[in-house]
């Protein structure tokens, strides 16, 4: 199969929102008169993002949602994505349900695929999406207001556990009686909800927002750098984030809550006096949320108990180029 073949086959299609799709050199988008374009790149490399075995199916389905996650946090509406794709051979059995995967959620966001490139190489997948907001009703990160109350939306840490006993499985490791818990949680870790829903009813409502992607510190983080101020959070209303946190040990479901990552929940600041409103948006988005902080002046992000004591917990987000070593992040 050539690689226009594999284009025409599995990945071109109807764009009835796009000016143009695939098959010409460029793509044409219109953007709407009063919006703005919201644009958002993610790579995910095998053996780096995702084991090279993972059900085709599901990685269609992760490759978009990283991506229309980031709109999630821009309170954007999804229109159109591109696809870069390199692949060690053209294997019909893979290509059909890794598009049917990424399509599928496409098709759930009416997010048109609207061009890209295939070449041959390592399994490396890399997609842009475009979405359109309202002129000045982005949610961004630099908005935060000392007295903001700090929400985060669904579960956190279920991710990071299902990847940590995915990587036990895989060296023969895994205890039987966890065969039942990887099996209930491995669908967060491999297909993520991006919370588009949320986004949108936030606008206007939440002062800065981030996804989760690389763990709450460090994207939490990214909105009191951004927004030049610190925060102060509850780490039993954390731990309440992860559904069984109370099986593992302290030390590692706080790892998982904190650090984890892979999570593509929300992570957003509102004024206290807007908590109505938030509760509203998150019932029109049919997505809980649940209160963990508040930001302060003083700079920093500090953990504390219901006790008021405070905890000084060792964890770091994911960085790719983290000097220490660090396992893969499927």
């Amino acid at each position: 199969m050539g690689e226009f073949d594999l284009i025409k086959r599995f990945f071109t299609r109807p764009t009835p929102r796009a000016v143009l799709g695939v098959g010409d050199d460029c793509a044409l988008l219109q953007a709407r008169a009063g919006m703005q374009l919201a644009i958002s790149s993610d790579m995910l490399v095998s053996e780096r993002h995702f084991f090279a075995d993972v059900d085709p199916r599901t990685l269609g389905h992760k490759a978009l949602a990283v991506n229309l996650s980031d709109l999630a946090a821009c309170g954007a509406t999804p229109l159109a994505f591109t696809l870069a794709l390199a692949l060690p051979q053209a294997d019909p059995a893979w290509l059909e349900p890794f598009s049917q995967g990424l399509l599928a959620l496409a098709d759930q966001h009416g997010c048109e695929l609207v061009g890209g490139d295939t070449t041959r190489g390592p399994l490396n997948i890399c997609i842009t999406v475009f979405g359109e907001v309202p002129a000045g009703q982005a949610l961004l990160r630099h908005s935060a207001q000392v007295g903001d109350d700090i929400y985060v939306s669904g579960q956190l840490g279920q991710a990071s556990w299902a990847l940590q006993l995915l990587l036990l499985q895989r060296q023969g490791r895994l205890p039987s009686a966890a065969e039942t818990q990887l099996a209930q949680i491995r669908a967060r870790l491999e297909s993520p909800s991006p919370r588009i829903a949320l986004g949108l009813a936030l606008r206007g409502v939440a002062s800065a927002a981030a996804d989760i992607s690389d763990g709450l510190l460090g994207d939490l983080g990214h909105i009191l750098e951004r927004s030049g101020v610190g925060a102060s959070v509850d780490a039993d209303a954390v731990l309440a984030l992860l559904p069984g946190a109370q099986t593992l040990p302290a030390a590692d479901a706080l790892r998982h809550v904190l650090a984890g990552g892979d999570d593509y929940e929300l992570v957003f600041t509102a004024p206290a006096h807007r908590q109505a409103h938030v509760l509203q948006a998150a019932k029109q988005a049919a997505t809980p949320v649940q209160r963990i902080g508040r930001i302060e002046a003083l700079s920093g992000l500090r953990l504390h108990n219901r006790q008021g004591q405070l905890l000084q917990p060792t964890l770091h987000s994911f960085d790719h180029f983290a000097p220490a070593p660090q396992e893969a992040k499927p």
